[in-house]
């Protein structure tokens, strides 16, 4: 299963794989510079714009290693793959492809991929005029994409009930399996209030599900229950928490941890986002959650949240989180998952 590629050349190489249009550094690609490009054999970066599955204007940013498909018509990020791949370990409800957002709706239009919300989600039926779904400025609206270089930042339209305005700024490591997601709240009108960064990441029905726990835990077993029953298949052992997604219930359980992995039977990835200490944190101080859906939406909700923050009008909060995508190399899906956790 080991998997190798040769180093990437350059970034300042581009070549095109799809309809749309080639950019090199923000700017259209010459056919001549494109044409050279295609004779390089080495891993290569590019950035286009091209339609996916039926939502015009999206982006697909590659690495040459690695390329995240982005689509600002619903303000998501909607796959992270191996270059070259059509598909991924993100989540992707196939019947609302090509569907716009409804901020009015008040059925959730699920559509994968990963995104942010404001935690804890207890306060939304306080703010906003309903309880569910998600408040429609961070879940259901197109956002706005630019992009300088090699970075794509999104950008959403203000929260009518929050006040809040989001900043998606997305980018990939120049010669790793690694994206990097920074979300920034900015606080632009309405009252003050405490609110987390919550980074929302649906994937695949998984082999397993890792989370490391902290030997200095907050949480008697290391883990906090978060639905009413526990999931069937949860075990704690050598340090790490294990579970599978249940065809036929919810479950969820939140850690004080910074680090989540989700694995299939070929591939893994991992999401960091450090824990800051000494500070508060939602959802009884969980800092790392793992949701599972039952049929007949099978994935799973990998969630690494930020610290509690009273946000006044002009204040901004930010959080990063990481995502390393690589190729199984151990039969053990635990030994997989500590080996990785040594990286």
């Amino acid at each position: 299963m080991n998997h190798t590629r040769k180093p990437l050349r350059s970034l300042r190489a581009a070549v095109l794989l799809g309809a749309g249009s080639v950019f090199l550094m923000g700017k259209p690609l010459p056919a001549r510079a494109a044409d050279e490009a295609a004779s390089v054999p080495d891993p290569v970066g590019f950035l286009i714009r091209t339609n996916y599955h039926g939502w015009a204007d999206a982006i697909l940013l590659s690495n040459g290693r690695v390329e995240a498909v982005i689509v600002p018509a619903i303000g998501r990020v909607m796959q992270f793959r191996f270059a070259g791949e059509t598909d991924g370990p993100f989540w992707e409800n196939e019947s609302l492809y090509g569907k716009p957002p409804d901020p009015k709706s008040t059925n959730w239009l699920n559509f994968g991929g990963d995104k942010a919300w404001p935690a804890p989600q207890s306060e939304w039926k306080r703010v906003t005029p309903r309880a569910w779904p998600a408040p429609a400025g961070f879940d259901a609206v197109p956002v706005e994409a630019s992009v300088n270089g090699w970075v794509v930042t999104l950008t959403s339209p203000v929260d009518p009930h929050y006040g809040i305005r989001t900043r998606r700024v997305i980018k990939l490591a120049i010669d790793e399996p690694v994206m990097s997601i920074t979300t920034s709240f900015e606080k632009v009108s309405g009252q003050s209030l405490h609110v987390s960064v919550w980074g929302v990441t649906q994937l695949k029905d998984p082999l397993i599900v890792y989370a490391p726990l902290i030997a200095s835990s907050r949480f008697r077993e290391g883990y906090v229950l978060q639905s009413e029953n526990p999931p069937p298949s949860l075990r704690t052992r050598s340090g790490g928490l294990t579970l599978t997604r249940s065809p036929k219930e919810a479950h969820k359980v939140g850690t004080d941890g910074s680090t989540l992995l989700w694995m299939s039977a070929d591939e893994v990835l991992r999401i960091d986002s450090p824990r800051q200490v000494l500070l508060a944190y939602p959802d009884e101080g969980a800092s790392a959650e793992v949701y599972t859906s039952p049929d007949p939406l099978p994935y799973v909700e990998l969630e690494l949240l930020g610290p509690l923050t009273k946000m006044k009008k002009g204040e901004e909060i930010c959080r990063t989180s990481k995502y390393t995508l690589l190729r199984r190399s151990e039969a053990d899906p635990e030994l997989e998952a500590r080996k990785l956790l040594l990286r």
